[in-house]
């Protein structure tokens, strides 16, 4: 069985989530689709038919959701004693060699990722690069526009 990484963070969202699809969107849609049936002819009832479209959607989230939980390996990094490696979960500040540009960046699992606040996908080519190098490396990311190198200024189990 393969094992999707998960940060502990993550995990309490997909969590959250699921409790809402089934305690408060699937009720909703069910009181919907009974509402929908008093108007009599189904064929030609959109009220209904949305409805049973949204109820088709939240049933696949649902076991969207259930599927992704039931294969995390949830990862808790503070967890871990810091040596200093990029490892999944960590933070990093990195600094563009070619701009001196400085960023940082968390890596997460695929269901995670978010550019605007900073966590990128541990499968994204920038994540790769970087795993299980060490804090003051130098590595190569390959990207479209051209190869760009990156130093590990700092790596934060946090």
């Amino acid at each position: 069985m393969n094992f999707t990484p998960m940060t502990k963070e993550g995990a309490d969202a997909l969590q959250t989530e699921l409790t809402d699809l089934k305690q408060v969107q699937r009720p909703r849609v069910v009181a919907a689709i009974a509402e929908a049936r008093e108007h009599g002819d189904l064929k030609e009832n959109a009220e209904y038919h949305a409805a049973r479209e949204q109820q088709g959607f939240i049933e696949g989230r649902i076991q969207e959701i259930e599927a992704k939980l039931s294969t995390a390996q949830i990862i808790d990094v503070t967890s871990i004693k810091n040596n200093g490696k990029v490892i999944f979960g960590s933070t990093l500040d990195l600094v563009n060699l070619d701009t001196d540009e400085e960023v940082t960046y968390q890596i997460v699992g695929d269901d995670e990722a978010d550019l605007k606040l900073n966590k990128i996908s541990v499968n994204s080519p920038i994540a790769r690069a970087l795993i299980a190098k060490d804090e003051g490396d130098i590595t190569v990311v390959k990207t479209p526009s051209g190869d760009v190198e990156y130093e590990i200024v700092e790596v934060k189990y946090i």
